[in-house]
């Protein structure tokens, strides 16, 4: 895949490592020097776009925000916005030709919440955590940890939220965990979090086996693990992950290797899968206990 690609599926930004890891100096060279990708800070990039949603910001009489602004504090989404989101006050009259143009929220923002053209960091992931579907919402919420964000401000607006979409935004919060490495685990996290009898935890190490899987329910013994071709690319890659799954296998646990593209496009597959591995786990389990010997 290209470097545009690849920082797509990393969530729109990223750290050099994490790049480099996916694609090789050169086309990271290149892609930069053509503009494809953009600088955002010290060994940090980004797809362009904040010139656009800037642009549009402005013309509407608002403030950048949500998605936008995310992407400007440096955080990973799920999906880069197809158009820009700006926060307008609610007596704003924006024409409908420039509505049309961005994803529009209404909002009274004090001085404090404004930072330049963005909404400052806390009003962004409130406005995200509240009003954004809640896997996406959840990508935000465990990006903002890994890039600086102190857990202390995400309980801080979870305690003082009132109104509509506090009641997701308090789930979110309970729910992030910087552990994910990046949107593609923390969607498919929230597509298993919504399975009956399905209690995940990111980046767990097996006991036993000296390796940590990307979700695991280690009651049901059953390992969810999120497969981009950057890991397979390679001979080694592949026979080093053949062995990692044997191992979980003969182990007694049931894994599941999901794909980028039915966790972000097709969720409902994904929910049928994760829900025919529960009544699996616990068929096995019932089996097990019946074949036990009488205390």
């Amino acid at each position: 895949m290209s470097v545009v690609e690849e920082l797509e599926q990393l969530g729109g930004v990223a750290r050099r490592r994490a790049l480099l890891r996916r694609v090789d100096r050169a086309a990271l060279d290149r892609a930069l020097e053509v503009g494809d990708i953009e600088r955002i800070g010290h060994g940090r990039f980004a797809l362009p776009g904040a010139d656009r949603a800037v642009r549009a910001a402005v013309a509407c009489g608002g403030t950048v925000g949500l998605l936008d602004a995310a992407l400007h504090h440096g955080w990973a989404v799920k999906t880069r916005p197809r158009t820009p989101h700006v926060v307008v006050s609610r007596g704003r009259r924006v024409p409908a030709a420039r509505a049309r143009e961005v994803t529009l929220h209404r909002a009274e923002l004090a001085p404090h919440e404004i930072d330049d053209r963005w909404t400052a960091e806390e009003t962004t992931l409130d406005h995200c955590l509240r009003r954004l579907p809640f896997d996406e919402a959840l990508c935000v919420a465990d990006s903002a940890p890994r890039e600086g964000v102190g857990r202390d401000v995400l309980r801080r607006l979870a305690a003082g939220a009132k109104g509509p979409g506090s009641a997701q935004l308090r789930r979110v919060v309970a729910e992030a965990s910087p552990e994910a490495d990046n949107p593609f685990e923390s969607t498919a996290r929230s597509i298993a979090l919504d399975v009956p009898g399905l209690v995940v935890r990111p980046q767990v190490e097996l006991e036993g086996l000296g390796f940590r899987v990307d979700l695991a329910d280690v009651r049901l013994r059953i390992v969810i693990e999120c497969d981009s071709f950057e890991w397979h690319g390679k001979r080694s890659a592949l026979e080093r992950d053949a062995r990692r799954y044997n191992a979980m296998v003969v182990n007694g646990w049931i894994v599941l290797r999901l794909c980028y593209d039915d966790v972000m496009h097709h969720p409902d597959e994904v929910r049928r899968t994760l829900v025919a591995a529960v009544a699996l786990a616990q068929l096995l389990n019932k089996a097990l206990l019946s074949t036990r010997p009488a205390a």
